[in-house]
């Protein structure tokens, strides 16, 4: 079993390269970071991790993951960086290839890409997403950057993203690109994965919801001509609970991210210490 950690890097965190090479010594796997560029003052979206579905304020000041990934991957030479999640659809595709492509190929390929389409329509539509077509908009923004990222001259004419042959280089170190994991668990998220993903990476979920969702992603694969053990099955934000995180991979996961809850000051080393004794035991 791959254990990750994420965690949120802001304005008040400590240096995240000494949180890096911290959770890389310490055996992490992976680790990932969040992202938010803009948090509407007024909103009428709920937030689906409260109870009153307020927005917490820490939303507000995240730095952006691709920087800090970058910093880590500068310090340290195994642990694998994941964007925890990036919202494409509030990104230009031929840019984000190639910020990918960049991280992927001068850390010798450890990115991986977690995706959502949003939940917060008013951020969304700020930084130009559709956001009742949000999950259309990212399958054509990773289409796009799929073609970028294979192809010496690529081309791509979708519906909501659309560009003559261009040369973007340089290309991921990982073949045929970084793997990209779809969070949440949307209706159509198994179909989603299996058609132009490589792994589902849900929040809040039970080792019920791994089982079922682990079987539906293997019957989808099988008929598509799929091989179902290829596919990505990652939980995402637990809690550093190790009996917790048996029963995730008992239930088909294989790889289970477990949550810093700060990064503010150096209790976080110490908390990051006390996380790995725990899962690690």
């Amino acid at each position: 079993m791959k254990i990750g950690v994420n965690m949120t890097i802001s304005s008040q965190s400590i240096d995240v390269t000494d949180l890096a090479k911290k959770a890389e010594s310490l055996g992490f796997e992976s680790l990932w970071l969040p992202e938010h560029p803009v948090i509407p003052v007024h909103t009428t979206s709920r937030y689906g991790g409260s109870a009153d579905g307020a927005i917490p304020a820490s939303m507000s000041d995240m730095a952006d993951p691709f920087i800090g990934l970058a910093q880590v991957a500068a310090v340290t030479t195994t642990i694998k960086l994941g964007t925890g999640i990036c919202l494409v659809p509030e990104r230009n595709p031929l840019i984000l290839a190639k910020v990918i492509a960049s991280l992927d190929r001068f850390s010798n390929g450890r990115f991986i890409f977690g995706i959502g389409a949003g939940w917060l329509r008013e951020e969304t539509e700020i930084m130009g997403g559709n956001f009742e077509r949000r999950w259309s908009q990212t399958r054509d923004a990773i289409l796009a950057m799929k073609a970028l990222w294979t192809q010496d001259e690529a081309e791509y004419h979708g519906p909501f993203y659309d560009f003559p042959p261009v040369r973007s280089f340089p290309k991921p170190s990982q073949k045929p690109h970084p793997p990209v994991l779809l969070g949440g668990s949307a209706r159509n998220v198994f179909q989603r994965v299996v058609e132009w993903g490589d792994g589902w990476m849900p929040v809040r979920a039970t080792p019920d919801d791994i089982e079922k969702g682990r079987a539906s992603l293997a019957e989808l694969a099988t008929a598509a001509g799929r091989d179902p053990s290829a596919i990505d099955v990652t939980v995402f934000g637990e809690d550093s609970d190790r009996e917790a995180i048996q029963r995730f991979e008992a239930a088909g996961a294989d790889r289970v991210i477990v949550r810093l809850s700060s990064t503010v000051d150096e209790t976080a080393l110490a908390e990051l210490e006390r996380m790995a004794a725990k899962v690690f035991a």
